[in-house]
């Protein structure tokens, strides 16, 4: 067997600011990104602990294959038990972060403790001469954008970073962690947004990570000649397929729309009557006039679905404007123009706020009747009262929960304490079934599926495939909307370690992921009471048949039970 050699772990303990590398476990070999994450949560975190105290444990790991010159594979996993939630959470970014790890041979930084001093702030620097904790008090409170402008002046080129905004300082349960983008003014627009991880971070007094892999080369599979073969091949296949990310999830609003899940005004509606001012069509027709463009996030991409957006004065405002953002800070908000919705979003980057929350938390307080449906302005000021510290701005930062609760509403559509994204589960009952059983609550990217006319008897089915399928894309380090099948992932994995993957080894390794992580949870104490959709999903009815939420729990639970892999299994797209 050959393959990658030496991989290490990081371990810091915040208590005594101190970090330590050490052999990784060969054992893991093929664990990365949210599997290696579930498995380091499950043995080394009490799941009983206080999200934010210094019990809890925060992980980084990029995928098996992030740090290869496998295509749009850089990608990495935070996680650590969510303040959101209470449950394991992994939220999954782009950028270069993961790649550079990766190029350093560090499969995971596993954070520990808390400082005696809540008022201090540290980094962890990591190159190819070891890693060290640093003092980073002088850049308390500093907003993501200005952070990485001053951190550029002191770093190399070659650096990227892992960050939080204030949210995530002040540890507000709806924070984000950012992740710096391969652009040469390493924007941090790419974000570990969902479960409240940035509050993790900041609750270790970790403003930043940086991670400069200086001159270290890509990693070497065993197989190398096999292994650049395929990484042509499978370039050269996605690049003459549909490339249905080619103008970003933005354009998708109008699909959405029709299928009565473009969610209006607190989700009281399925349609929104601003969809052809919210279309990311906008945004592409914008590129000509002011700049920007398509781009990808990170380093060998080959999907680019990112888009950069330009301001009327052709500067630039901000990147990966994309259909979630649009929906929950947009129409489900009330908000009728993208370029508002583009400023919410470059605030939601630099305050360090996951934009699906937060939208939803608005759109809470907007329908409990404290501000008007369809005020961005005020929408914008109170993103900046969240950076303030304002009573309001921390109740919104918390997230949707936070805020019902406060205002004693009566519509809040939260899984799990966390809000339910864009894709709403009414029309789309297999996707409602993922948000149900799903480890990481209501999230799509755990397993969406867009099949309305799908027949009951293939809910359960579907929904736990896909959450299969992409639980094994989020520890491979590939990128969902490279669309990655289990064959696709194990081939890869076999050429990068010399040793055949069989079907059986992937199925099973995707498995465990999630096995792992339901056990997690049943320790920190759930149960099948917890999974339960809103009163108002059962009672708001949408669209022309007036669909509501109305999967019995019994049906719903069956996604818990490991079905038998048939051949469609492994040839199953990732989608997210």
């Amino acid at each position: 067997m050959g393959g990658p050699t030496g991989d290490r772990l990081i371990r810091v303990d915040m208590t005594t600011q101190t970090a330590t590398t050490e052999a990784f476990p060969e054992e893991w070999k093929l664990l990365g990104g949210r599997a290696l994450s579930a498995r380091i949560l499950l043995e080394e975190c009490d799941p009983t602990c206080d999200p934010l105290g210094p019990d809890n444990v925060l992980v980084m790991a990029p995928g098996v294959i992030s740090g290869t010159a496998a295509p749009t594979s850089g990608r990495i996993s935070i996680g650590g038990k969510s303040p959101l939630t209470g449950g394991i959470k992994e939220a999954n970014a782009g950028g270069n972060p993961g790649q550079d790890l990766m190029k350093l041979g560090y499969r995971a930084v596993i954070v520990k403790g808390q400082p005696q001093d809540s008022e201090k702030r540290y980094a962890l620097d990591v190159t190819d001469s070891g890693v060290e904790v640093v003092d980073a008090s002088a850049h308390k409170g500093k907003w993501n954008y200005a952070l990485i402008d001053d951190l550029a002046k002191t770093y190399s080129q070659t650096t990227s970073f892992i960050s939080i905004g204030p949210a995530g300082e002040m540890m507000l349960t709806g924070a984000s962690v950012a992740c710096t983008d391969q652009e040469k003014e390493r924007h941090p627009a790419r974000h570990a947004a969902r479960g409240g991880l940035g509050a993790v971070m900041g609750s270790k007094g970790l403003k930043y990570v940086a991670i400069d892999p200086g001159k270290a080369r890509v990693r070497q599979p065993a197989e190398r000649k096999e292994f650049a073969q395929l990484c042509k091949k499978y370039t050269k296949d996605y690049l003459a397929g549909p490339q249905m990310f080619k103008t970003g999830t933005s354009t998708v609003v109008p699909v959405a729309n029709m299928l009565n899940t473009f969610p209006y005004k607190n989700r009281v509606e399925g349609q929104s009557p601003d969809a052809e001012t919210l279309d990311g069509k906008n945004i592409i027709a914008s590129f000509e006039e002011r700049g920007g463009g398509m781009h990808n996030c990170m380093t060998g991409c080959v999907v680019s679905c990112s888009n950069v957006v330009h301001d009327k004065e052709g500067n630039y405002k901000t990147s990966a404007l994309e259909f979630e953002t649009i929906t929950m800070l947009g129409s489900n908000c009330g908000i009728a123009s993208w370029e508002d919705v583009a400023d919410l979003d470059r605030l939601c980057d630099e305050v360090g706020l996951d934009t699906i929350e937060t939208g939803a938390a608005i759109a809470v307080y907007m329908d409990s009747g404290e501000m008007e449906f369809g005020d961005a302005e005020g929408a914008k000021r109170i993103l900046h009262e969240i950076a303030e510290g304002t009573e309001l701005g921390k109740t919104i930062g918390n997230g949707a929960a936070a805020i019902g609760r406060k205002r004693k509403h009566h519509r809040v559509p939260v899984v799990k304490g966390q809000a339910i994204p864009a894709w709403d589960p009414r029309p789309l009952k297999a996707t409602g079934i993922t948000y149900l059983t799903s480890p990481m609550g209501a999230d799509h990217t755990a397993g969406l599926i867009v099949n309305p006319g799908l027949p009951q008897d293939e809910w359960v089915r579907a929904s736990q495939e896909s959450q299969l399928v992409n639980a094994a894309c989020d520890s491979s380090g590939f990128c969902q909307f490279l669309q990655p099948t289990l064959d696709d992932i194990r081939t890869f994995y076999g050429l990068l370690y010399g040793e055949e993957v069989t079907r059986e080894t992937i199925a099973d390794l995707a498995w465990q992921c999630l096995a792992d992580e339901w056990e997690f949870n049943r320790r920190a104490g759930f149960t099948e009471k917890d999974d339960v959709m809103p009163e108002c999903m059962m009672k708001d009815p949408i669209g022309p048949a007036k669909v509501v939420w109305d999967v019995p729990k019994e049906l719903a639970a069956q996604a818990y039970i490991r079905l038998e892999a048939r051949e469609e299994l492994f040839t199953a797209k990732a989608t997210g």
